[in-house]
């Protein structure tokens, strides 16, 4: 007889791990994993802006960007002796799998109240900038992650 209570015991403390193992099992794989996210497209701008300052305008033609480099995730593109006072890359898209923007720009400022910005424009909205002012040679960059960490 107790060895027919042992087998029965036994039977039942089976069936309860079994059923405790599927309970844990159909859990945990109904949680959502950060991991299946799926990247999105996005608008992005580069822009880099001078502000001359001082009383006077500097003379045409100005030439005051010495370079721009921006790089969107591997891929980097630089740009020498820019004209004008403002250098923009247009508006292109980007999958937020490419994870990392740059943008960096140094100018020849003539003034000690000029201004360079750099700025990053995400789906039309300022994502990230930067400004520097003084005069002489003077540089500003800026990155943008699209990684969450």
């Amino acid at each position: 007889m107790k060895q027919f209570y042992k087998s029965k015991s036994l039977f039942r403390l089976s069936f309860l791990f079994i059923v405790l193992f599927s309970v844990i099992s159909v859990v945990n794989s109904c949680k959502d994993d950060k991991d299946d996210e799926e990247f999105t497209d996005h608008i992005v701008q580069f822009e880099s802006k001078i502000i001359p300052g001082g009383t006077t305008p500097p003379p045409a033609p100005i030439k005051l960007f010495k370079t721009v480099v921006t790089q969107v995730g591997t891929s980097q593109n630089t740009v020498f002796d820019s004209p004008g006072l403002i250098w923009t890359s247009g508006e292109f898209f980007v999958n937020s799998s490419q994870s990392q923007l740059n943008l960096a720009a140094n100018a020849n400022l003539p003034n000690a109240d000029s201004e360079l910005i750099v700025s990053i424009y995400i789906d039309g909205e300022v994502a990230k900038t930067d400004t520097v002012t003084g005069s002489g040679v003077k540089s500003a960059a800026v990155a943008h992650s699209f990684l969450e960490l």
